[in-house]
């Protein structure tokens, strides 16, 4: 298995790009839930991913095409998305953006634990283990602030399990005969699993519609286009470059702008434990990536 690179100057700059896309997209996701029940807006975000990825292949050239052993793993992969992302938007139905995104990107610790058992090169170092250390004490303390009344134990624990589907969809990608697929094949299957799971899955949890008006269309739109389509298939390739572990870290950088952003666009109310579990959180990104 090919050992991949520490992150440089454009992974960084890179990531926390997309880490700044995936924060504003939790706000995003929290308005056109006011038009969009969650499972049925995820199921919708999934099958517009289809078509735009679709478009996209046949603009570059792309063949759609997946080694036979690849294809029970892409199977797999489609369908821990859809879980995935079935418990993180209705964790945001029931939480504030700032509490769900914290847990949500608690996941570098989990892919961490893993990757220093099952992938080369990514052992817990002294400082790293620090970093992670400083990183989840930062999740625990902003979890424990719940004096603004809005939290909520269903919102937290969905948050929880979407961090590790998350992670283990990396462990997938880099374990499994996946790792021999290119980044847009895998997101395409991923999408295409998801899609009719999760619209078909959407009537269990209520109505599918909530009076939805213009910004909400173009949310699904944003999420659909931006984030779901362009935006992680920079992941997928930084990935397939950088250290999962490094490329994870900078996740931890997503609930720190999704705080400000929930704080700035939503008016949610931002105690001082919760700043101080952001200042934390950083700090952690610092040693996780230190060489």
């Amino acid at each position: 298995m090919e050992e991949k690179r520490a992150i440089d100057t454009y992974g960084a700059a890179a990531l926390t790009g997309f880490a700044l896309l995936l924060a504003f997209n939790q706000v995003v996701i929290k308005i056109t839930g006011d038009g969009f029940a969650p499972v049925f807006q995820a199921g919708l975000r999934s099958a517009g991913a289809v078509l735009v990825l679709l478009i996209w292949m046949r603009v570059r050239g792309l063949p759609l095409t997946l080694p036979r052993r690849a294809v029970p793993w892409a199977v797999l992969s489609g369908l821990v998305f859809a879980f995935e992302f079935t418990c993180l938007y209705i964790a945001l139905d029931h939480t504030t953006v700032a509490r769900a995104s914290i847990i949500f990107y608690s996941m570098p610790v989990w892919l961490g634990l893993a990757a220093h058992l099952w992938l080369p090169g990514e052992r817990i170092t002294g400082l790293r283990a620090l970093g992670m250390a400083l990183a989840m004490a930062g999740v625990a303390l902003a979890l424990a602030d719940r004096s603004n009344g809005q939290a909520s134990l269903l919102g937290d624990l969905l948050a929880l399990i979407a961090a590790l589907g998350w992670a283990s969809i990396i462990l997938l990608m880099r374990m499994t005969p996946l790792s021999l697929v290119s980044p847009v094949m895998q997101l395409f299957f991923q999408v295409l699993v998801s899609a009719p799971v999760l619209l078909a899955a959407a009537p269990l949890f209520g109505a599918l519609t909530r009076d939805p008006q213009t910004i909400h269309y173009l949310g699904l739109a944003f999420q659909t286009v931006c984030v779901v389509s362009l935006g992680f298939l920079l992941w997928f390739h930084l990935m397939s470059i950088y250290r999962a572990s490094g490329v994870a870290s900078f996740s931890f950088l997503s609930p720190v702008f999704a705080v400000l952003f929930g704080w700035l666009i939503l008016g949610e109310h931002i105690g001082p434990p919760v700043w101080i579990a952001l200042a934390l959180v950083a700090a952690g990104i610092v040693l996780i990536n230190r060489k």
